[in-house]
């Protein structure tokens, strides 16, 4: 069995930041699983622009962008396995996995870092009346067709859901020849980045009916249309508003689910918000040694984001390795605690000896919130109070908290987070 100091379950834009991350921090011994037959996940098939801006102050396709880090990958000669499925990860940190060149084989990690990302949600979490027919697609499976394997899926769309994902695809449908009629959001508010309703949707005159779901799928072979209908605040259709739309491709963009089938088997403390791992300030699980990044740990709205979370695990990673190995924890624990109106925080609490400098706490609100606070508290004294413009669901909020304030509060139990409206 080979040992490695650090095993990256996932080789998309998670593990791939990890990886060098760790590289750079002085950990030589490096092992990278993908499923998939290259390096890049799901950045591979995001052929439009909008990406690095953070990371590289520059405009990137998906691709491009995917690329940098596969580059420095190979530059600091990481080694990776390709069409390598990993099958169990146990306590002792042993990673099994099967491939077609090594058959099925085990690895002993020092430390694994899991970055393998998140899957769409399929019709059947839905429970939408009507057949089966051909014709209804994810809309990640119909950005793949489309963009890798140079399929058309229709050519009369409409989509459920106003993820990201769903409108990019309005757009690249309507580019494409397509004629997108409706996109039907069941919430109020929709569901994706503000810029991208404006590029994908109002700059094509596709119309957004928020409040909106489809309550019928018409066709049995094929799909030829559906009934869409308003909803109430409790998510049930209105009688009398349903609208019929002829279409032969209806889109699903209705939401991701981490991909933690590995972690909850290894026993990892799930948020049950999330669907990702509870971790620490070092994005460290509940099982030590076992560190978590991107969209398997919650999902995020920009990948420059996931690349910065993810180097911070690929880091920390290396710390345990170089430092933390076998060596008990210690230092004030502090609990983050989300209050009035934030669903979640990621971390869920820190060590505040192990902590860097300035620590980055990012999490999402409930709601619409316009005109808003973000208040932080520690215990009961409120420490910062920032106005927001406008906050929603669909983009990721973060505070920053330095590490010499905690310090210098020996006693502290709690931080928490709450949005106070005005």
């Amino acid at each position: 069995m080979k040992s490695y100091d650090v095993v990256i379950i996932g080789g998309g834009p998670a593990g791939l930041a990890a990886a060098v991350a760790a590289k750079e921090n002085g950990v030589d011994n490096i092992l990278i699983l993908e499923r998939d037959k290259e390096l890049g996940g799901i950045l591979n098939q995001c052929i439009h622009n909008g990406f690095g801006l953070h990371t590289f102050k520059e405009e990137l396709t998906g691709p491009e962008y995917a690329k940098r880090f596969i580059t420095r990958v190979e530059e600091l000669k990481i080694p990776y396995k390709l069409n390598t499925m990993v099958l169990e990860i146990n306590k002792d940190k042993v990673v099994t996995a099967v491939n077609r060149e090594d058959g099925l084989f085990t690895i002993q990690a020092k430390a694994i870092v899991l970055a393998m990302g998140c899957r769409e949600r399929s019709r059947g979490a839905l429970n939408i009346p009507g057949y089966r027919p051909a014709g209804i697609f994810s809309a990640g499976t119909a950005q793949r067709l489309v963009n890798m394997e140079n399929y058309m899926p229709g050519k009369e769309v409409v989509i459920l859901g106003s993820g990201d994902i769903g409108l990019i695809m309005a757009r690249r449908m309507t580019l494409e020849g397509a004629k997108v009629k409706v996109v039907a959001e069941v919430l109020p508010y929709s569901g994706g980045l503000k810029r991208n309703i404006v590029q994908c949707l109002n700059d094509y005159g596709i119309p957004l009916k928020l409040s909106h779901t489809v309550v019928e799928i018409h066709g049995k072979e094929r799909i030829t249309g559906v009934t869409i209908a308003q909803v109430d605040e409790n998510m049930k259709p209105i009688k009398g508003t349903e609208e019929y739309y002829s279409c032969d491709t209806l889109l699903l963009s209705v939401g991701l689910i981490p991909e933690n089938e590995l972690s909850r088997e290894l026993g990892v403390e799930l948020n049950p918000l999330t669907n990702g791992p509870v971790v620490n300030e070092s994005l460290e699980t509940s099982i030590e040694g076992v560190f978590a990044c991107g969209n398997v740990l919650h999902v995020h709205d920009l990948v420059d984001y996931v690349s910065e979370e993810a180097t911070n695990a690929g880091k920390n990673a290396a710390r345990y390795v170089l430092e933390y190995h076998n060596k008990a924890a210690s230092g004030n624990v502090v609990e983050i605690i989300p209050k009035n109106g934030i669903r979640y925080t990621v971390p869920s609490h820190i060590n505040v000896e192990r902590m860097d400098d300035i620590l980055t706490i990012r999490f999402r609100v409930r709601d619409v919130y316009p005109d808003a606070y973000i208040n932080v508290y520690f215990d009961d004294e409120r420490v910062q109070h920032k106005k927001r413009r406008i906050m929603v669901p669909s983009e990721m909020e973060e505070v920053k908290i330095q590490k010499a304030d905690l310090a210098a509060r020996k006693e502290l139990k709690t931080i928490s987070i709450e949005v106070e409206k005005e």
